[in-house]
């Protein structure tokens, strides 16, 4: 099995030797420079494993890791960071990181500490299930299973219907799923235009408009 590394690292050179460094080890590997260019490839791809560098401008490493976990990402974390002090570490693991590493690295000890962290990522992950009352998202395959048959997502429409069957009774606003699935778009008309293309697919009831506030997960 090939794991999938995502690299969240603004020091570009240091990006392109953990690249090349992780990709001699077998791992498959993207590098972005900026956290919401993280945030954007981490809740619309699936990865066995994130490395992220603390500092990152844009969305700063804390605050981008708080984020993908709010929006159901699980993909353990190992963090990178110049800070030294105890409760810069403490936050860091407090975010959601499952290791933290400080600048400067033993090459040796990254490697080691993301084989610890790609262990954790079970074989059933891949079949790894939401359920949507009468159906159910298969998250790795990104298809609806229904009992009229399968119905298959783009990875923005499964990454939207997982966060709103995160909590099915909770309602999403516009703007917040604008910022967890579509963190490049200008405006909000972009969540619409999905929830219509989820409609299309699912069904009209699919997903119900809360009027003047956003959207919930409907009868699927």
């Amino acid at each position: 099995m090939t794991h999938r590394v995502l690299v969240v690292e603004d020091e570009r050179e240091l990006a392109q030797m953990l690249v090349r460094l992780l990709e001699g080890e077998g791992y498959e590997v993207e590098a972005v420079h900026d956290g919401q260019a993280g945030l954007h490839r981490a809740l619309t791809t699936r990865y066995d494993a994130l490395v992220l560098d603390r500092g990152l401008p844009g969305i700063e490493g804390v605050d981008l890791l708080r984020r993908l976990r709010r929006s159901g990402v699980t993909s353990p974390a190992l963090m990178l960071t110049a800070y030294d002090a105890v409760s810069d570490r403490v936050e860091g693991l407090d975010s959601g990181a499952q290791d933290y590493l400080g600048k400067p690295f033993d090459v040796d000890e990254l490697l080691a500490r993301l084989r610890a962290l790609v262990r954790r990522v079970e074989p059933a992950d891949d079949a790894e299930m939401v359920d949507l009352g009468s159906r159910r998202l298969e998250v790795a395959s990104r298809l609806v299973l229904t009992p009229g048959g399968d119905v298959q997502l783009s990875e923005r429409e499964a990454a939207l219907l997982r966060i709103l069957a995160s909590r099915p009774s909770r309602v999403f606003t516009r703007d917040e799923l604008r910022e967890r699935v579509f963190p490049d778009a200008e405006t909000d008309a972009v969540v619409e235009t999905y929830v219509s293309y989820l409609r299309r697919k699912l069904g009209p009831d699919a997903i119900r408009t809360v009027r003047g506030v956003g959207y919930r997960m409907g009868s699927t």
